[in-house]
């Protein structure tokens, strides 16, 4: 199954087109808050790099959070907007999750950890099974380091930029029982390569994000009660249109080159 996978969670951009579990493309990059003007530019890129057109694409994914606001509305307002043009199924991976896959099969007890622009954590518990199935033991939670190590009553795998950042205090609040594997450092992002994985199996059993889907916040934003207080027009929405004609022109004009 052919895909094209998209992170935008944090400010990691990081964007595949894979074929099953072999990648045909893929760009990583440091977004720096800049995902709207870098993203569309990124998978032309990888298009062309990889061969594969849109129409040839069987499906699409995208992180849904937590992480950004800003990084996941545009993220998920570009796919939506490609699924307008294409038709295509789309698929999208919590972001704790799609982190998890970066360390598959691992048999440790797994807790990915993301900063919140608040200054608090992300975090949720995985653990493979022998059945290579991913089981969601805790789901995602939002708190301080203090409230993340008290809550760990089992060793565990930590990885992920909170962890990154705040291991100290982490581990000062951790139980005397409990001891911490740290992961290798390119399971440390999210990464496109997982979230897509993650993404064609949920495709394959049927499973595609509905016409309302909205990114995955534990948290409200400031910028959702922003919006709800100005009774705007939702920015997904707005992207989505843009994109959305900003593919069929692209679209248009490679249809004159060929006649």
């Amino acid at each position: 199954m052919k895909v094209l996978a998209v992170e935008t969670a944090t400010s990691w951009q990081s964007v595949a087109i894979l074929d099953g579990t072999r990648v045909l493309a893929r760009h990583d990059q440091d977004a720096g808050g800049s995902h709207a003007k870098l993203l569309l530019p990124v998978i032309d890129r990888l298009f062309s790099e990889s061969g594969v057109t849109l129409k040839q694409l069987e499906g699409l994914v995208v992180s849904i959070g937590p992480g950004s606001f800003t990084g996941l509305r545009v993220g998920l307002a570009t796919l939506l907007g490609f699924r307008t043009i294409s038709q295509l199924p789309l698929a999208v991976v919590p972001t704790l999750e799609g982190m998890a896959w970066n360390l598959r099969g691992t048999s440790t007890l797994l807790c990915p950890v993301l900063n919140s622009r608040r200054g608090e954590l992300y975090w949720a518990l995985f653990r493979w099974t022998s059945e290579d199935r991913l089981e969601r033991v805790v789901p995602e939670q939002v708190g301080t380091p203090v409230m993340l190590g008290n809550s760990l009553t089992e060793s565990a795998l930590l990885f992920g930029e909170g962890w990154t950042v705040e291991a100290s205090a982490i581990r000062a609040a951790l139980p005397p029982s409990v001891k911490i594997v740290e992961a290798q450092d390119q399971a440390m992002k999210p990464s496109a390569v997982s979230i897509g994985l993650a993404g064609i199996e949920r495709l394959r059993r049927g499973e595609q994000a509905g016409i309302g889907i909205s990114p995955l916040y534990v948290q409200r934003t400031a910028a959702e009660l922003k919006y709800e207080e100005s009774g705007g027009i939702s920015p997904v929405l707005l992207r989505q249109e843009r994109v959305a004609k900003k593919v069929q022109a692209r679209a248009g004009v490679q249809k004159g080159r060929r006649s």
